[in-house]
Parts: C-alpha cells; structure tokens; sequence
C-alpha cells in the first residue's frame, strides 16, 4: 500500500472514530476541554486559564485548560485513536489542513458566528479549507519582522537596514566589529531556528521568500497549485541565507539543528543581534534584554519583490465528536469578541496568545505601549499566509528538509536543490489532489 493510500485509510478510520460512536450513548458533557499549543506552566499557558476563566463568568459553561508543547500533533492523534478528541484546540492556522484531512474539525458558519462579522477579512481566510468552507474561529494573527539589537547598531554607528545588502553588512559588522564590548569574537548577526522538526527552516524562510516577491506556490486553476520553488527568485532569497550561512558566516553556530526554544535562548544570550520572528517574543525579551536595547524592523524588501513577510496565527478549532457543541460555540464566540481579544493579547506582559487582534474592533494602541507592536501591525496589511491546499504540513516539511540541506551543505548549489524539491511538491500536490 502506497504511504498517501495509507494515510487515506488511517484518516478515515481516526475520522470514524471521532465523529461516529455507532450504538454507543454519546458522552456525557463535562468541562469544556480546552488544548493549547504552549508550554505547561508558561506565562501563555495561564493566559489561556484567564481567557477560560472570563468565559466560565460570562457564560457558565465549567472549563479545563491543557496546555501541551512537546509532540502536541502526536497527542491529538492518540487522542483521536482513542476517540477521545479534546472539544476545542487553539492552534497554528497552518494546522488546519492536517486536522480537517483526518476528520477532526467540525466545519463552522461563518453567518452564524457571533462577532463574526468584526473580523478582519484577511484572518478568515486563515480559517478557510482548501474547499471553500470555514473549519475555525480566526483567533489571532502575526506577522514577522527583525529584532534586533539597538544597542549593537547604535554602538557601530549603523543606520536600520533598507535593502538586503544593508542588512548583510549589519549582520557582518554584528559578527566581526565586537558590538557587546567585551573584546571576545563571540556574536552573530542572525539567530535562525534553521532546523528541520515542525518544518523550522522552512516557517524561517518563508517572510525572506515572500519579501523577495516568490511563493512557493503559485495557483493554477480553482484549488489547483503548482510548485514556485524553482523560480529565480525563490532561489535568490535561499541563496542569500545560504551565503550568510557558508560565505559572511553571520549566522550563530548551531543554526541547521535549532528550534525556536533554542533559538529564543541564543538571542536573550547575546550570541546573535538580528531575529526574524513573529511578536509573541517581543514582550519576552523586552523583559530579559531590556527594551531599550531592542528596537523591531520591517523586513527589507527583497532585490527581485517584495514587500511582504509570512502571515499566520492560530485559530479556535472545533472539535468532532464534542458532547458539547453548544459550549464550543459558545467559546468561539466569547474568544473572538472585543473582551476575549483584549484578554488573549495580554497588554504588553509577557504570554500573550492573541498576538495581533483578529477583531477589528479592537484598537491595539490602546492596549499596548510598546512600539514593536506597531511594526508588526503594518507589516501584517502586506503579509501572505499559506497557500489553501488540503494539508499544508507536509509541504512544509518536505521545503524545510531541502532548504536546510542547502544552508548545512555549503557545496550544495541551491538551484540544484530546488529543482528537486519541486519535483517532491509536484508529487505531493498530485496526492493531495492539488495539482
């Protein structure tokens, strides 16, 4: 049996076992079981307790939070084989392919959410299936941009980079001109989580993709896609980081292994000066570093497109197989209102998990003080969020498997290996029906 064949069989039967118990007596409806991607006991896991709390107050509905990071996929899919899904799941919106092609998500009315009509158009389209029907909440949004060291730049005289070519010279500067003082060859400019679980090297190559005006796919006909990995430009902007890898040597050690835990730790340690990321480690390492010697960038616009960075968030997943659908309504509806906006974002304290308001209600400026935030704000008009095709999780691996081999193989001629990986995307695309 071939593996897409396989996985078909195994999708249906997860989707059987979730949505149908045959004779069986439904379950009775207890807490309102809550899963989150995030740390047991982070400042973002007891933000997500106050969001569940406010609902509990608002509406009566009793809650229980679960907060889980390591293997969080892994444990859903135990879950479902259990038929034991969890009623509602806060996850990434680039998740939503994966879950809906094994059975899991109930779909949504967009009409008959209420509040619904207070988002913004651009987060709904995170919430929508590779069919045109929504299968999620929107519940928030990110864009990314550079972190990056102020103190550093301003020490070395340097002016916030406005083309690539700036940006290279900051990071060789950040890597050869002593920019923390203490005398030592011991700084980068860039921190990358360049590694290849949960398809890292790709989420990171993504906003310099898009900024350099390439995608990875490029529509070709009504839920139909082609691979864009080949074109000049998506292997110009490979390239460039290839060089910083292999040539300027600008990036910390280690990069082609890390994930962001790593990555987060390297850059609150000094060793890198530039981080391009999404916000939700802005308050974080205002904290840590101190805000004064940080300052957020807009990705400069690449030498063949731009602008534009990758565009993603999480939504509000409804679960199949809930005893409680009312009450998964319910918290959809509460998460996405002006109050549970407010409540996910957090202010500017650490553990926010609304990083960006979906409602367009919300006035941002007013709840954050922090000018990062800003940044963040204009640079998500310009973003792009995945392409809508069945499952885009595997396309992630599968482009963060080629590109990391590229950045950890110096003799590796990139072009070479985009050729290749867009006969895998071509293969990948026909299994899915996507081609």
């Amino acid at each position: 049996m071939s593996r897409h064949l396989l996985g078909a069989v195994v999708a249906m039967a997860l989707a059987a076992a979730v949505t149908g118990c045959g004779s069986d007596e439904p379950a009775a409806a207890g807490p309102l079981e809550i899963w989150i991607r995030q740390a047991p006991d982070s400042d973002a896991a007891k933000t997500a307790t106050k969001l569940a709390g406010a609902f509990t107050t608002a509406s009566g509905v009793q809650t229980k939070v679960v907060a889980l990071l390591d293997d969080f996929e892994t444990k859903l899919q135990q879950q479902a084989a259990q038929r034991n899904l969890p009623d509602i799941v806060i996850n990434d919106t680039a998740q939503l392919g994966n879950m809906r092609t094994q059975g899991w998500l109930r779909e949504v009315d967009k009409a008959a959410l209420k509040g619904g009509d207070q988002l913004a158009d651009r987060a709904w389209q995170a919430a929508q299936g590779s069919d045109g029907k929504y299968y999620a909440a929107p519940f928030s949004a990110q864009s990314f941009a550079l972190i990056v060291r102020k103190d550093w730049r301003e020490k070395l005289g340097l002016q916030p980079p406005q083309s690539w070519d700036d940006l290279a010279a900051m990071a060789k500067a950040f890597t050869e001109d002593d920019p923390d003082g203490n005398g030592a060859a011991d700084t980068y400019g860039f921190v990358a989580p360049a590694g290849t679980k949960r398809g890292y090297a790709s989420w990171y190559a993504s906003s310099m993709i898009y900024a350099n005006g390439a995608t990875f796919l490029t529509p070709n006909g009504a839920g139909k896609f082609a691979p864009a990995v080949a074109d000049p430009k998506f292997v110009e902007a490979v390239k460039f980081m290839q060089d910083q890898f292999c040539v300027a040597k600008t990036v910390n050690p280690g990069a082609v292994s890390n994930d962001t835990t790593v990555t987060h730790e390297v850059f609150e340690k000094g060793q890198g000066g530039i981080y391009l990321v999404g916000p939700y480690v802005l308050a974080r390492f205002e904290q840590s570093i101190g805000a004064d010697k940080l300052e957020v960038l807009k990705v400069p616009k690449g030498p063949s497109g731009g602008p534009g960075t990758l565009g993603e968030g999480e939504n509000v997943y409804l679960m199949a197989g809930s005893a409680d659908e009312a009450g998964q309504q319910k918290f959809a509806e509460f998460a996405v209102s002006a109050e549970g906006q407010r409540i996910g974002m957090n202010k500017d304290a650490p553990g926010a998990i609304v990083r960006l308001p979906v409602n367009t209600t919300v006035d941002m400026g007013a709840e954050r003080q922090a000018p990062g935030w800003k940044v963040f704000q204009e640079a998500y008009a310009e973003a792009v969020y995945s392409s809508a095709v069945p499952n885009w999780a595997p396309i992630r691996q599968t482009t963060a498997d080629a590109i990391n081999a590229v950045w950890a193989d110096c003799s590796a001629d990139v072009k070479t290996g985009m050729d290749a990986l867009a006969t895998k995307l071509t293969a990948e695309l026909q299994a899915q029906k996507a081609s």
